[in-house]
């Protein structure tokens, strides 16, 4: 069965066409030939965008010169009333500063002390999960949350603050696109950004909440009872370079960053990663046999013994890579791939396609979590595989996710037969990669079939 996929627009369309288009879905309102293409070209009258699947060329923005290409301040329109300055959207000195003080938290060792806290958020996925028909969307953005929360500020999703993030963030990832008009427009800077009130609320709130769990983990440092956890770690680590620390209000930026990359990131992609075990039995099988052991004892360097989830996880993240595009800008005249690129252009890197790209991936839209241990694969994850882009903007938390992912996955399929029901899920983006519609999974827990080991 070929895993769902959005279908492409059909011909040309124009420029206000494809706002409405893209409005409305980044990945339908792009054209098929983008699955084959090496760079496409768009003009219009207000701006030039380049969409980049040439490695050499991802190369040369991500991992060569990538002080050339910061990130594209259009993008920061659409997520500004959420992020305000954090790490996903800064450029240039700010964002050198801000990584020096959060890189030393996702550091070596600190996986293995956040992983009893993932752990114990699996343990209780298992326990809340209903048998029966299950949306399975909600179920993955319930269980993500209550493991950033409980590694970021060593609290369950039940503590009301956390609970109050998690609420009004599903209202928000509903009503703002990751990318709004003005990322297709550059609009003056007089001109109102038009976000709706709906994600004006909801980003307020959040951020309000952020707000009183910072101040309460504040408290705790100045009296000496806060965890050693990643919030306290953020918040206590000076720049190595200036002695500078995170303001109460930049904290709040970060941690609305860390709820969105370490949330609603991992959800997306243990939602779809669920649907394709229910669709693939024999897949499903193979992951249950492997997570029926003794959690209790489980561990971090336990999970070399999940090989094959961990391929599944991989190749779930080559098919729904959980942000689709990136979107980078010129800083001089550039050229590529013989075209002339002015000052101010916009570079589009897509996971998505690229993942996808019929010339750089065998089978390139189908579910074969075998490919990762063929030599055929080892070319295409180095040149074309990047789903949590690259280069010194590498995602600060990919080790999390990647041991967040085979967990969750395990956990649920050792746990839970999964069989799809319903209609076949239509991918979008919002936020993230996500079903138009939901995801709809029959759950029937299992049994154990073998002696804990």
């Amino acid at each position: 069965m070929i895993p769902p996929k959005p279908a492409s627009r059909p011909g040309r369309i124009g420029l206000l066409g494809y706002a409405r288009a893209f409005r409305q879905d980044i990945l339908s309102a792009q054209p098929a030939r983008l699955y084959r293409a090496w760079m496409a070209e768009f003009r219009t009258p207000f701006f030039r965008s380049y969409m980049m699947n040439d490695p050499q060329l991802i190369d040369l923005v991500l991992k060569e010169r990538p002080d050339d290409f910061p990130k594209s301040d259009r993008v920061r329109e659409g997520l500004a009333p959420l992020l305000g300055r954090s790490v996903f959207v800064t450029n240039g000195e700010e964002w050198k500063r801000q990584r020096r003080i959060i890189d030393p938290a996702f550091g070596r060792g600190r996986l293995r002390d956040a992983f009893p806290a993932m752990l114990a958020a699996a343990e209780e996925m298992i326990a809340r999960a209903p048998e029966g028909e299950v949306e399975v969307e909600e179920l993955a953005s319930y269980a993500a949350a209550d493991v950033i929360f409980r590694t970021l500020f060593s609290v369950p999703i039940e503590d009301r603050l956390a609970a109050q993030v998690f609420h009004e963030f599903r209202a928000y990832q509903r009503t703002q696109p990751l990318l709004n008009v003005a990322a297709l427009v550059p609009l003056p800077r007089l001109v109102p950004r038009l976000h709706k009130r709906a994600t004006r609320r909801a980003a307020a709130s959040i951020r309000g909440a952020i707000a009183a769990l910072v101040e309460r983990r504040a408290a705790e440092i100045a009296t000496g009872t806060a965890p050693d956890d990643l919030a306290t770690k953020i918040m206590t680590f000076p720049d190595p370079e200036t002695g500078h620390r995170f303001s109460p209000e930049e904290m709040v930026d970060q941690v609305a960053i860390f709820f969105l990359a370490g949330h609603e990131t991992s959800a997306s992609a243990l939602a779809w990663g669920l649907y394709l075990l229910a669709t693939h039995p024999s897949a499903q099988t193979r992951v249950a046999a492997e997570a029926d052991r003794d959690w209790i004892a489980f561990t971090l360097a336990d999970l070399s013994r999940l090989p094959f989830t961990r391929d599944v996880f991989r190749e779930v993240l080559r098919l729904y890579p959980p942000v689709p595009m990136m979107v980078r800008e010129t800083t001089r005249p550039e050229t590529f791939r013989g075209r002339d690129a002015p000052v101010g252009a916009q570079v589009v890197l897509s996971p998505w396609h690229l993942h996808r790209h019929t010339r750089l991936w065998s089978d390139a839209d189908g579910f074969d979590p075998d490919r990762w241990g063929r030599d055929e694969t080892t070319e295409a994850a180095r040149r074309a595989y990047m789903p949590f882009s690259a280069g010194p903007r590498v995602c600060t938390g990919a080790g999390f996710a990647m041991a967040e992912g085979v967990l969750l996955l395990a956990r649920l399929a050792g746990a839970f037969r999964l069989e799809a029901v319903g209609p076949q899920p239509v991918p979008v983006a919002h936020l993230t990669v996500r079903s138009r519609d939901g995801i709809r999974l029959r759950l029937a827990r299992r049994m154990p079939q073998s002696v804990p080991r």
